[in-house]
């Protein structure tokens, strides 16, 4: 697999982002922080197995725990949702 070269500024970064480029191994996904403060509330939610096994495929190639990879998606969906950039 080629390892893609680093982008040189925010707007090239931005525009292989925006092009559907491979841009997994330009982020250090460990690292991320979600600001949303507030009380922690646990979830529960039930799930098909084959679903479990598609975000264990997408969370081994990125190198992030399931938990952390769902919150990250349900942060980005919830400011989708809200209009919020």
């Amino acid at each position: 697999m080629k390892k893609n070269t680093l982008a040189k500024t925010a707007e090239e970064f931005d525009r292989r982002f925006d092009e559907g480029g491979d841009i997994a191994d330009l982020v250090y996904i460990s690292k991320a922080v979600i600001k949303c403060g507030g009380k922690k509330v646990r979830l529960t939610i039930d799930v098909s197995e084959p679903l479990v096994r598609e975000i264990d495929d997408i969370r081994m190639k990125i190198g992030v725990d399931r938990g952390a990879l769902v919150k990250i998606w349900l942060y980005e969906r919830v400011k989708q949702e809200k209009g919020v950039r």
